[in-house]
Protein backbone atom coordinates (compact mmCIF):
# COMPACT_ATOMS: atom_id res chain seq x y z
CA UNK A 1 0.00 0.00 0.00
CA UNK A 2 2.82 2.38 0.91
CA UNK A 3 4.48 1.70 -2.48
CA UNK A 4 1.25 2.56 -4.32
CA UNK A 5 0.90 5.79 -2.36
CA UNK A 6 4.53 6.65 -3.10
CA UNK A 7 4.00 6.12 -6.84
CA UNK A 8 0.82 8.22 -6.77
CA UNK A 9 2.69 10.95 -4.91
CA UNK A 10 5.54 10.95 -7.42
CA UNK A 11 3.09 11.12 -10.36
CA UNK A 12 1.22 14.02 -8.78
CA UNK A 13 4.50 15.79 -8.03
CA UNK A 14 5.79 15.39 -11.58
CA UNK A 15 2.45 16.56 -12.98
CA UNK A 16 2.53 19.63 -10.73
CA UNK A 17 6.09 20.50 -11.77
CA UNK A 18 5.19 20.04 -15.45
CA UNK A 19 2.10 22.21 -15.14
CA UNK A 20 3.84 24.93 -13.12
CA UNK A 21 7.08 25.23 -15.07
CA UNK A 22 6.31 23.89 -18.56
CA UNK A 23 2.62 24.62 -19.13
CA UNK A 24 2.70 28.00 -17.42
CA UNK A 25 5.64 29.18 -19.53
CA UNK A 26 7.27 32.59 -19.79
CA UNK A 27 5.35 35.84 -19.84
CA UNK A 28 5.78 38.89 -22.03
CA UNK A 29 7.63 41.43 -19.90
CA UNK A 30 7.20 44.45 -22.18
CA UNK A 31 5.59 47.46 -20.53
CA UNK A 32 5.00 49.16 -23.90
CA UNK A 33 2.06 51.52 -24.21
CA UNK A 34 0.34 51.68 -27.58
CA UNK A 35 -1.59 54.95 -27.61
CA UNK A 36 -1.84 56.18 -31.20
CA UNK A 37 -1.01 52.72 -32.60
CA UNK A 38 -3.35 50.50 -34.62
CA UNK A 39 -3.33 46.70 -34.55
CA UNK A 40 -5.20 44.08 -36.57
CA UNK A 41 -5.75 40.67 -34.95
CA UNK A 42 -7.31 37.97 -37.14
CA UNK A 43 -9.45 35.36 -35.43
CA UNK A 44 -9.84 37.58 -32.40
CA UNK A 45 -13.34 36.54 -31.41
CA UNK A 46 -12.05 33.51 -29.50
CA UNK A 47 -9.01 31.78 -27.99
CA UNK A 48 -5.60 33.42 -27.86
CA UNK A 49 -6.70 35.94 -30.49
CA UNK A 50 -9.26 37.37 -28.09
CA UNK A 51 -6.90 37.52 -25.10
CA UNK A 52 -4.24 39.11 -27.32
CA UNK A 53 -6.75 41.76 -28.37
CA UNK A 54 -7.73 42.45 -24.75
CA UNK A 55 -4.10 42.97 -23.72
CA UNK A 56 -3.35 45.29 -26.65
CA UNK A 57 -6.51 47.32 -26.02
CA UNK A 58 -5.52 47.67 -22.35
CA UNK A 59 -2.22 49.14 -23.54
CA UNK A 60 -4.10 51.85 -25.44
CA UNK A 61 -3.98 50.47 -28.99
CA UNK A 62 -6.76 50.85 -31.49
CA UNK A 63 -7.58 47.18 -32.09
CA UNK A 64 -9.31 45.88 -35.21
CA UNK A 65 -11.02 42.53 -34.64
CA UNK A 66 -10.87 40.77 -38.01
CA UNK A 67 -13.27 37.82 -37.75
CA UNK A 68 -15.39 35.72 -40.12
CA UNK A 69 -18.60 35.38 -38.11
CA UNK A 70 -20.45 38.68 -37.62
CA UNK A 71 -22.47 37.43 -34.63
CA UNK A 72 -19.46 36.01 -32.77
CA UNK A 73 -17.31 38.99 -33.73
CA UNK A 74 -19.79 41.53 -32.39
CA UNK A 75 -20.22 39.53 -29.17
CA UNK A 76 -16.43 39.46 -28.74
CA UNK A 77 -16.30 43.20 -29.45
CA UNK A 78 -18.52 43.93 -26.46
CA UNK A 79 -16.59 41.53 -24.22
CA UNK A 80 -13.19 42.96 -25.21
CA UNK A 81 -14.38 46.52 -24.66
CA UNK A 82 -15.70 45.55 -21.23
CA UNK A 83 -12.59 43.57 -20.21
CA UNK A 84 -10.09 46.16 -21.47
CA UNK A 85 -12.01 49.29 -20.52
CA UNK A 86 -11.27 50.65 -24.00
CA UNK A 87 -13.62 52.02 -26.66
CA UNK A 88 -10.84 51.91 -29.27
CA UNK A 89 -11.88 48.44 -30.43
CA UNK A 90 -13.57 47.86 -33.80
CA UNK A 91 -15.04 44.77 -35.45
CA UNK A 92 -14.49 44.34 -39.19
CA UNK A 93 -15.71 41.22 -40.97
CA UNK A 94 -13.02 39.11 -42.65
CA UNK A 95 -13.37 35.62 -44.11
CA UNK A 96 -9.86 34.34 -44.78
CA UNK A 97 -11.35 31.48 -46.77
CA UNK A 98 -12.71 33.90 -49.36
CA UNK A 99 -10.16 35.99 -51.27
CA UNK A 100 -12.89 38.44 -52.30
CA UNK A 101 -13.61 39.01 -48.60
CA UNK A 102 -9.90 39.60 -47.92
CA UNK A 103 -9.78 42.22 -50.67
CA UNK A 104 -12.98 43.85 -49.41
CA UNK A 105 -11.65 43.96 -45.84
CA UNK A 106 -8.37 45.58 -46.86
CA UNK A 107 -10.13 48.11 -49.09
CA UNK A 108 -12.42 49.14 -46.23
CA UNK A 109 -9.56 49.22 -43.74
CA UNK A 110 -7.28 51.34 -45.93
CA UNK A 111 -10.08 53.84 -46.55
CA UNK A 112 -11.12 54.16 -42.90
CA UNK A 113 -7.91 53.67 -40.89
CA UNK A 114 -4.88 55.93 -41.42
CA UNK A 115 -2.40 53.71 -39.52
CA UNK A 116 -1.35 50.08 -39.19
CA UNK A 117 1.48 49.36 -36.76
CA UNK A 118 1.06 45.67 -35.95
CA UNK A 119 -0.58 42.92 -38.02
CA UNK A 120 -1.17 39.69 -36.12
CA UNK A 121 -2.02 36.77 -38.40
CA UNK A 122 -3.53 34.66 -35.65
CA UNK A 123 -6.56 32.85 -37.10
CA UNK A 124 -6.28 29.16 -37.82
CA UNK A 125 -8.45 26.08 -38.26
CA UNK A 126 -7.96 22.32 -38.12
CA UNK A 127 -10.69 21.12 -40.46
CA UNK A 128 -10.80 19.57 -43.90
CA UNK A 129 -12.95 21.07 -46.66
CA UNK A 130 -12.82 23.70 -49.40
CA UNK A 131 -12.75 27.49 -49.41
CA UNK A 132 -15.05 29.68 -51.48
CA UNK A 133 -12.31 29.80 -54.13
CA UNK A 134 -11.86 26.03 -54.28
CA UNK A 135 -8.68 25.76 -52.22
CA UNK A 136 -8.11 23.22 -49.49
CA UNK A 137 -9.62 24.80 -46.38
CA UNK A 138 -6.52 24.73 -44.17
CA UNK A 139 -4.25 25.90 -46.99
CA UNK A 140 -6.72 28.66 -47.84
CA UNK A 141 -7.43 29.93 -44.33
CA UNK A 142 -4.20 29.19 -42.45
CA UNK A 143 -1.87 30.35 -45.22
CA UNK A 144 -3.30 31.84 -48.39
CA UNK A 145 -5.80 34.26 -46.83
CA UNK A 146 -3.11 35.63 -44.52
CA UNK A 147 -0.64 35.80 -47.42
CA UNK A 148 -2.99 38.00 -49.43
CA UNK A 149 -4.00 40.08 -46.40
CA UNK A 150 -0.36 40.79 -45.53
CA UNK A 151 0.60 41.73 -49.07
CA UNK A 152 -2.34 44.10 -49.47
CA UNK A 153 -1.48 45.83 -46.19
CA UNK A 154 2.29 46.05 -46.64
CA UNK A 155 2.15 49.56 -48.07
CA UNK A 156 0.37 50.94 -45.00
CA UNK A 157 2.73 49.07 -42.66
CA UNK A 158 5.74 50.58 -44.44
CA UNK A 159 4.24 54.07 -44.24
CA UNK A 160 3.94 53.80 -40.45
CA UNK A 161 7.62 53.23 -39.73
CA UNK A 162 8.75 50.54 -37.30
CA UNK A 163 5.86 48.12 -37.80
CA UNK A 164 5.61 44.39 -37.14
CA UNK A 165 3.92 41.35 -38.67
CA UNK A 166 3.29 38.38 -36.39
CA UNK A 167 2.57 34.97 -37.92
CA UNK A 168 1.12 32.51 -35.41
CA UNK A 169 2.30 29.04 -36.42
CA UNK A 170 2.84 25.94 -34.28
CA UNK A 171 5.50 23.42 -33.37
CA UNK A 172 3.33 21.14 -35.53
CA UNK A 173 5.22 22.62 -38.48
CA UNK A 174 8.05 20.24 -37.58
CA UNK A 175 5.89 17.37 -38.85
CA UNK A 176 4.73 19.20 -41.98
CA UNK A 177 5.68 19.09 -45.62
CA UNK A 178 4.62 21.12 -48.65
CA UNK A 179 3.49 18.90 -51.53
CA UNK A 180 3.76 21.32 -54.46
CA UNK A 181 2.48 18.67 -56.89
CA UNK A 182 -0.70 18.29 -54.83
CA UNK A 183 -1.07 22.07 -54.67
CA UNK A 184 -0.73 22.34 -58.44
CA UNK A 185 -3.19 19.53 -59.10
CA UNK A 186 -5.76 19.93 -56.30
CA UNK A 187 -5.14 23.41 -54.87
CA UNK A 188 -4.75 21.68 -51.50
CA UNK A 189 -1.90 20.54 -49.28
CA UNK A 190 -3.36 17.03 -49.14
CA UNK A 191 -6.49 14.95 -49.55
CA UNK A 192 -8.47 12.70 -47.24
CA UNK A 193 -10.69 13.22 -44.21
CA UNK A 194 -9.40 10.71 -41.66
CA UNK A 195 -8.22 12.08 -38.32
CA UNK A 196 -4.57 11.43 -39.19
CA UNK A 197 -4.88 13.02 -42.65
CA UNK A 198 -6.51 16.14 -41.22
CA UNK A 199 -3.79 16.39 -38.58
CA UNK A 200 -1.07 15.98 -41.22
CA UNK A 201 -2.54 18.70 -43.42
CA UNK A 202 -2.78 21.00 -40.40
CA UNK A 203 0.95 20.42 -39.81
CA UNK A 204 1.60 21.17 -43.49
CA UNK A 205 -0.28 24.47 -43.23
CA UNK A 206 1.75 25.47 -40.19
CA UNK A 207 4.96 24.80 -42.13
CA UNK A 208 3.58 27.16 -44.78
CA UNK A 209 3.30 29.85 -42.07
CA UNK A 210 6.96 29.48 -41.15
CA UNK A 211 8.17 29.40 -44.77
CA UNK A 212 6.04 32.48 -45.52
CA UNK A 213 7.62 34.29 -42.59
CA UNK A 214 11.10 33.28 -43.77
CA UNK A 215 10.59 34.65 -47.29
CA UNK A 216 8.71 37.72 -46.04
CA UNK A 217 11.69 38.77 -43.92
CA UNK A 218 13.93 38.66 -46.99
CA UNK A 219 11.53 40.87 -48.92
CA UNK A 220 11.25 43.35 -46.04
CA UNK A 221 14.99 43.98 -45.85
CA UNK A 222 15.69 47.70 -46.20
CA UNK A 223 12.32 48.66 -44.69
CA UNK A 224 11.36 49.34 -41.08
CA UNK A 225 8.86 46.47 -41.08
CA UNK A 226 9.88 43.24 -39.35
CA UNK A 227 8.16 39.86 -39.06
CA UNK A 228 8.20 36.93 -36.65
CA UNK A 229 6.70 33.43 -36.56
CA UNK A 230 5.86 31.66 -33.33
CA UNK A 231 4.58 28.61 -31.50
CA UNK A 232 2.10 29.75 -28.84
CA UNK A 233 2.20 26.46 -26.95
CA UNK A 234 -0.40 23.73 -26.67
CA UNK A 235 -3.53 25.73 -25.93
CA UNK A 236 -6.79 24.70 -24.34
CA UNK A 237 -8.93 26.69 -26.78
CA UNK A 238 -11.57 26.24 -29.48
CA UNK A 239 -9.20 25.13 -32.26
CA UNK A 240 -10.56 21.58 -32.02
CA UNK A 241 -14.21 22.62 -31.85
CA UNK A 242 -14.87 20.96 -35.21
CA UNK A 243 -13.64 17.53 -34.09
CA UNK A 244 -16.10 14.86 -32.94
CA UNK A 245 -17.93 15.37 -29.65
CA UNK A 246 -16.57 12.02 -28.40
CA UNK A 247 -12.97 13.10 -29.01
CA UNK A 248 -13.59 16.49 -27.36
CA UNK A 249 -14.98 14.77 -24.23
CA UNK A 250 -12.03 12.35 -24.06
CA UNK A 251 -9.44 15.10 -24.52
CA UNK A 252 -11.01 17.72 -22.23
CA UNK A 253 -9.35 16.59 -18.95
CA UNK A 254 -5.96 16.35 -20.72
CA UNK A 255 -6.16 19.75 -22.39
CA UNK A 256 -7.45 21.43 -19.24
CA UNK A 257 -4.60 20.19 -17.04
CA UNK A 258 -1.65 19.88 -19.42
CA UNK A 259 -2.34 22.69 -21.94
CA UNK A 260 -1.91 26.43 -21.51
CA UNK A 261 -4.94 28.62 -21.00
CA UNK A 262 -5.42 31.44 -23.48
CA UNK A 263 -3.74 34.08 -21.30
CA UNK A 264 -0.62 31.93 -21.02
CA UNK A 265 -0.92 31.04 -24.71
CA UNK A 266 -0.88 34.61 -26.02
CA UNK A 267 2.36 35.60 -24.27
CA UNK A 268 4.72 34.76 -27.13
CA UNK A 269 2.47 36.65 -29.56
CA UNK A 270 2.68 39.69 -27.28
CA UNK A 271 6.45 39.28 -26.92
CA UNK A 272 6.93 39.30 -30.70
CA UNK A 273 4.57 42.24 -31.12
CA UNK A 274 5.94 44.41 -28.32
CA UNK A 275 9.42 43.45 -27.13
CA UNK A 276 11.97 46.18 -27.79
CA UNK A 277 15.21 45.32 -29.56
CA UNK A 278 14.20 42.16 -31.42
CA UNK A 279 14.25 43.81 -34.86
CA UNK A 280 17.54 42.05 -35.83
CA UNK A 281 15.65 38.75 -35.33
CA UNK A 282 13.18 39.49 -38.13
CA UNK A 283 12.23 36.28 -39.90
CA UNK A 284 13.03 34.10 -36.87
CA UNK A 285 10.80 31.70 -34.98
CA UNK A 286 9.87 32.07 -31.31
CA UNK A 287 8.50 29.75 -28.64
CA UNK A 288 7.94 30.52 -24.95
CA UNK A 289 9.05 34.14 -25.57
CA UNK A 290 12.44 32.91 -26.80
CA UNK A 291 13.95 32.70 -30.28
CA UNK A 292 14.40 29.09 -31.40
CA UNK A 293 16.33 27.31 -34.11
CA UNK A 294 14.45 25.66 -36.98
CA UNK A 295 14.95 22.45 -38.87
CA UNK A 296 16.36 22.99 -42.34
CA UNK A 297 13.03 22.35 -44.08
CA UNK A 298 11.48 25.33 -42.25
CA UNK A 299 14.13 27.75 -43.51
CA UNK A 300 14.60 26.30 -46.99
CA UNK A 301 15.16 29.32 -49.26
CA UNK A 302 14.06 27.51 -52.41
CA UNK A 303 10.87 26.08 -50.88
CA UNK A 304 9.96 29.43 -49.27
CA UNK A 305 10.42 31.28 -52.56
CA UNK A 306 8.46 28.64 -54.50
CA UNK A 307 5.58 28.81 -51.99
CA UNK A 308 5.59 32.62 -52.20
CA UNK A 309 5.51 32.66 -56.01
CA UNK A 310 2.77 30.01 -56.14
CA UNK A 311 0.74 31.96 -53.57
CA UNK A 312 1.12 35.12 -55.64
CA UNK A 313 -0.32 33.33 -58.68
CA UNK A 314 -3.17 31.77 -56.72
CA UNK A 315 -4.08 35.18 -55.26
CA UNK A 316 -3.76 36.85 -58.68
CA UNK A 317 -1.11 39.25 -57.38
CA UNK A 318 1.02 38.72 -60.50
Amino acid sequence: MSTVLLVIGVVIGVAYIYRHFVVKGERCTSQARLHGKTVIVTGSNTGIGKTTAIDLAQRGARVILACRCKKRGEAALQEIKRESGSNQVVFMQLDLGNLKSVRSFTETFLKSEPRLDILINNAGICLQGQTEDGFGLMFGVNHLGHFLLTNLLLGRLKECGASRIINVSSMAHNFGKVDFDCLNTNKALGLGTSFLRVLQIYCDSKLCNVLFNHELAKRLQGTKVTCYALHPGAISSELGRNTSLFLQIILKPITTFFFKNTIQGCQTTLHCALQAGIEPLSGRYFSNCTVRDLYSKAKDDAAAKKLWEMSERLCALV
